[in-house]
């Protein structure tokens, strides 16, 4: 590609052709600050932070927007750019609810980040009428605080472009204007999906998961309750960014060694109940395969996509696969099968589940989840709480040991683990189906085709002398592209992996949340997938069926996969929605 030459603050800067002057500035070492734009997703220069000038411009131009062309002389930081900032971030600060030390995000923020490189504070603003906003407490996953948004339209955008849902909006006009849903209704009202992903590109506190850190502290405390948690796997692919470790660093061993000082009885891994679905899922998907069952059968681990599927596919529920995802099946075996061999009332058991995902909060809720009679998990927490949690409760993480999980129910394969990447059920139930299908070993157990964070990815393998034809897809537009194919007849697939998150759960609502600069110029959710695939790779075991917990547990409790006790504790129904709510 062809590269422009260009000048910014004087030095010599060259850049491909097409390059925004926020991109050159970003390969120049130079940071142009932004509120506003995430790039392909909302770049539309609202915030006016990125303000630049140029030579023989009348005005200043928004950066994230402003095309490079040769010979091009910028200037980024003059006194008059300074002064148009400062007082971009006074004005916004004026309409802003300045309760910094209340906020989730204080210490994390960007607009508070920006208000103190620039000099400006809560008594150095323009004082003015400011609008006064009810909490949004509608929805099971978060809360949406307008008196802190600062009308970006990040989420506005997230919710519309990536994810294809679009409940939320500009409504009003002028001084008025505020993001909400139609008409005013209250996002639990709506068809939202608990997907998170507004909270995670949100660079304020106006939205931010429920915190059920406190329930989790009061639990540990009563002596009448067994206390339980589990860890989903890409909560440690991202745990470690809450406590200083670079973006990538695995730190399952730290983790496990803090869930333990916090008080938990047991300290297990989701990753066993993956295995456990993979066994399931690949049981069901043969048995579809060989028995003219509704094909293609499509995972049902993401409770955002099972959600979305219900809303907007509700003709399509029936190729979900009935299998309950990893966190369920697994607080399904605690009040069971664990419940039975240790001689506990599940009554008394508190099963908590640390996922990266927010859509987990209303998965817990939903109907056919209580294999016991009880809620199969009580209480889930995002990586977000629990890196809250660990600080609050004076744990020093960089200093802890690496430490394993509990037996039974934390042992795993490197399939278990991949569950956290798009392409990783897919890959993990392919070393399953595969190996069922034809009765011989796999030579070759990476399936690379379905691996990556494309959104969606196609590949087809001979298996037993026939073509098994299969698609991943990872954000919930995406995943509507991959189903409008296959209702109108273009696309033949046997199986489907869906993921509601883009990248899939690495990238999930509540994992760490990470700036407009880093996310715009890094590779989260390939960085945060390569500790998974890593995890993998390292794994003794690979494969969920050879999981010797797993067999154990088909062995003295669930017959074999598929069985009727099986589908008494594994498997779950769904609810055909309508788009209002």
């Amino acid at each position: 590609m062809e590269n422009i030459n260009i000048k910014i603050n004087g030095l010599d800067v060259s850049a491909p052709a097409g390059s925004t002057i926020l991109e050159a500035a970003h390969l120049a070492g130079i940071k142009i600050p932004t509120l506003c734009y995430l790039k392909d997703i909302n770049e539309i220069g609202a915030c006016r932070m990125c303000v630049v000038e140029v030579k023989g411009a009348r005005n200043l131009v928004a950066a994230c927007m402003y095309p490079i062309n040769e010979g091009m002389e910028v200037f980024t930081n003059t006194p008059k750019l300074i002064k148009s900032r400062k007082r971009t971030l006074q004005l916004m600060l004026s309409n802003h609810e300045k309760k910094c030390l209340e906020c989730v995000r204080s210490g994390n923020c960007e607009f508070q980040e920006l208000c103190k490189e620039y000099g400006v504070d809560d008594v150095n603003y323009f004082e003015g009428s400011e609008n006064h906003y009810e909490l949004d407490t509608s929805a099971a996953h978060m809360v949406r605080d307008n008196n802190k948004c600062i009308l970006c339209r990040r989420c506005v955008a997230v919710c519309d472009k990536v994810q294809g849902v679009g409940v939320i909006g500009a409504n009003n006009r002028g001084f008025d204007t505020a993001v909400g849903s139609a008409f005013e209704m209250g996002l639990g009202q709506t068809s939202c999906v608990s997907c998170g992903q507004c909270i995670a590109v949100c660079p304020v506190g106006a939205l931010y998961e429920k915190d059920y850190t406190d329930e989790i502290i009061d639990a540990i405390a009563d002596p009448d309750k067994y206390v339980v948690v589990q860890t989903a796997p890409a909560v440690r692919a991202a745990l470690g960014e809450e406590f200083g470790y670079p973006m990538g660093t695995d730190v399952e061993g730290k983790m496990a060694a803090a869930l333990r000082r916090l008080g938990f009885d047991k300290v297990f891994d989701t990753d066993w109940g993956a295995d456990l679905t993979i066994v399931e899922e690949a049981h069901e998907l043969v048995d579809r395969i060989q028995n003219g069952g509704v094909l293609p059968m499509i995972t049902s681990c993401s409770p955002g996509w099972i959600k979305y599927c219900e809303h907007y596919f509700p003709d399509m529920t029936e190729h979900l696969s009935s299998c309950k995802s990893p966190q369920q099946m697994f607080g399904a075996m605690l009040k069971t099968y664990f419940a039975e061999k240790e001689g506990i009332d599940p009554k008394k058991i508190v099963s908590v589940s640390v996922m990266p995902c927010t859509a987990k909060k209303f998965e817990i809720g939903r109907d056919n989840e209580n294999a016991a009679g009880v809620p199969d998990v009580d209480i889930t927490i995002t990586t977000r709480e629990l890196a809250r949690l660990i600080k609050r409760c004076g744990i020093e993480f960089t200093a802890l040991p690496d430490e394993g999980f509990d037996d039974p129910m934390g042992e795993s394969t490197g399939a278990g683990v991949i569950f956290g990447a798009t392409g990783g059920v897919m890959e993990a139930a392919l070393r399953t189906a595969v190996e069922t299908l034809t009765g011989e070993e796999l030579p070759k157990l990476d399936f690379t085709e379905v691996r990556g964070t494309e959104g969606i990815k196609e590949a087809t393998y001979k298996v037993g002398g026939m073509d098994v034809k299969v698609a991943v897809a990872s954000g919930l537009r995406n995943a509507k592209t991959l189903l409008e194919k296959v209702k109108a007849g273009e696309a033949d697939y046997q199986f489907i992996e869906i993921m509601g998150c883009p990248g899939g759960c690495v990238n999930g609502g509540g994992q760490p949340q990470v700036s407009g600069h880093v996310r715009n110029f890094t590779d989260v959710r390939g960085i945060r997938a390569s500790v998974l695939y890593k995890n993998d790779a390292a794994k003794a075991i690979r494969k969920s069926h050879e999981n010797p917990a797993i067999k154990k547990l088909y062995e003295e409790y669930l017959g074999e996969p598929g069985s009727h006790k099986a589908h008494e504790t594994l498997h779950t129904t769904y609810v055909k929605r309508t788009i209002n709510g």
